[in-house]
């Protein structure tokens, strides 16, 4: 039987999902956990990654009662943004800054007094934040100078992992666009914003080869077949961004408009055409299948609901129950800035609960919550549209956070339109399967996708649009203190 393997190396976690050649049906599942980051400052050593991909892959195989030479094709998507600087002799330089390590933020305004965020809009269709990789860059050559001096290659997460797989330093569309010095319209580097970082630095030799959506790695090394298991002659994808890989795994077309619950909180829409937002809102980034993906990040998502069902004693089935059965009118705000956020930039912002009274129940105190999460989002979606992007299709969901039932029903409360899910259980795993499968027979990855992604179904109808046209403007209005202190 051969395989097909799919990774999703987030920041939590890796995760591995393994299809049939042939059928492309799952066989196999695996997981294994990443150390945990407490924002602002959020580092993990890589070396846990490959430890963690060995291991996930190793579940994988064992569900699927497989070999590791039965798989024949690999692809890895990952969390973006993230710095892994290497040596001369490839080894790791210094913990990885991932990219919700917001202690870069001093370096990217700085960067931003040199080049207006018009011109970075221009240039590579994004204003970057403290996530983006050039800002953990400068970070690195201002804090510490000897680990930038030391640093000859400068690598992303999954460029990481396929570096590992391959030794080879490849890189794809997707991931390039989010470093904030690529520009995906010429698909090529952008030196000049480089220099702002370091005016003397050769550039050229330390950025990875950035690969087409349907161009292999190459195969797995010798290095890499031994530690794992694989065959010399496994094919190893280009790879992508965790949101652009779960975008094919969810098939999602131009138009769809994809919310995404996970760590981080992500809509976004598949594109034909680039955007090129001044305000920063809207990230301008390259989709995994040759087009774009404008999308708009938050930083706060599932762990929101965490931390509320944790305060109020509930599990998550609880939780969602309460946040169903809450009486809207009268419900408090929740401008849910727990760890700062990423849209709008305000990276030292703290959670703002508002509109609290003595007759606040508990039910309301979880809508808040849920409602904090989505509102967020669906100012995100605005914006899209606002940048030009189509908007008109579909509403799908995703991320471990889609489970709840609360927010499902809460978000087709605030689209008014019917919430799709998949029936993936990992569509970050299976897009880059679907990459890995595409390289494997030499064929355009959209095709793949069209062809073998799992299906989408109605889920959510929405209902009166009452209780959200009184509270988003309150969520706006909340929003605007900035986490508690007034612009």
């Amino acid at each position: 039987m051969g395989l097909i393997a799919g990774v999703d190396s987030s920041t939590q976690s890796t995760k591995v999902v393994l299809h049939d050649e042939d059928d492309f049906a799952v066989v196999g599942r695996g997981a294994a956990a990443h150390p945990p980051t407490f924002p602002p400052v959020s580092e993990q050593d890589p070396e846990k990654w490959w430890t963690a991909l060995g291991q996930a892959l190793s579940a994988a195989l064992a569900d699927a009662e497989a070999a590791p030479t039965d798989v024949r094709a690999i692809s890895v998507a990952a969390q973006c943004h993230g710095l892994v600087a290497l040596d001369g002799s490839g080894a790791v330089v210094r913990p990885a800054k991932l990219w919700n390590d917001t202690t870069s933020a001093p370096q990217m305004s700085r960067l931003l007094e040199r080049m207006p965020a018009v011109e970075w809009a221009r240039r590579t269709g994004s204003v970057p934040t403290a996530a983006f990789t050039v800002s953990k860059l400068a970070w690195l050559r201002e804090r510490e100078p000897e680990s930038f001096a030391r640093t000859v290659t400068v690598l992303l997460p999954h460029d990481w992992l396929t570096f590992r797989l391959t030794g080879k330093t490849v890189t794809d569309r997707s991931e390039a666009s989010g470093t904030g010095y690529f520009d995906a319209t010429r698909n090529s580097y952008d030196h000049e914003l480089l220099r702002l970082v370091d005016p003397d630095m050769d550039w050229e030799p330390m950025l990875p080869t950035v690969l087409g959506p349907s161009i292999a790695a190459g195969t797995v090394s010798n290095a890499a077949a031994g530690a794992l298991g694989l065959r010399r002659d496994t094919v190893v994808g280009p790879g992508a961004g965790d949101q652009h890989a779960g975008a094919l795994g969810l098939g999602a077309r131009p138009g769809d408009v994809v919310y995404v619950l996970g760590t981080s909180g992500v809509v976004f829409t598949s594109s034909a055409t680039a955007t090129h937002d001044p305000s920063g809102t809207v990230d301008g980034v390259a989709d995994a299948a040759g087009g774009y993906l404008p999308l708009v990040s938050t930083l706060n998502a599932a762990k929101v609901t965490d931390t509320f069902a944790h305060l109020l004693g509930v599990d998550h089935d609880e939780f969602a129950r309460l946040a169903l059965a809450a009486e809207p009118a009268g419900t408090p705000i929740l401008a849910a800035f727990l760890d700062g956020e990423r849209k709008p930039d305000l990276p030292a912002a703290t959670g703002t609960l508002t509109g609290l009274t003595t007759a606040t129940t508990r039910e309301q105190v979880a809508r808040a919550a849920v409602d904090g999460v989505l509102f967020g989002l669906l100012r995100g979606a605005t914006a899209l549209s606002e940048a030009g992007a189509d908007t008109t299709g579909r509403v799908i969901v995703t991320g471990g956070a889609s489970r709840s039932p609360a927010y499902r029903q809460l978000l087709a409360d605030g689209t008014g339109a019917m919430v799709h899910v998949s029936t993936s259980v990992e569509a970050v795993a299976d897009g880059a399967a679907l990459q890995a499968a595409a390289c494997l027979g030499g064929d355009d990855v959209r095709a793949v996708r069209d062809a073998r992604a799992a299906p989408l179904v109605p889920d959510a109808a929405p209902r009166s649009s009452g209780a959200v046209a009184e509270l988003f403007p309150r969520y706006l209005a909340a929003a605007a203190w900035r986490g508690g202190d007034r612009p």
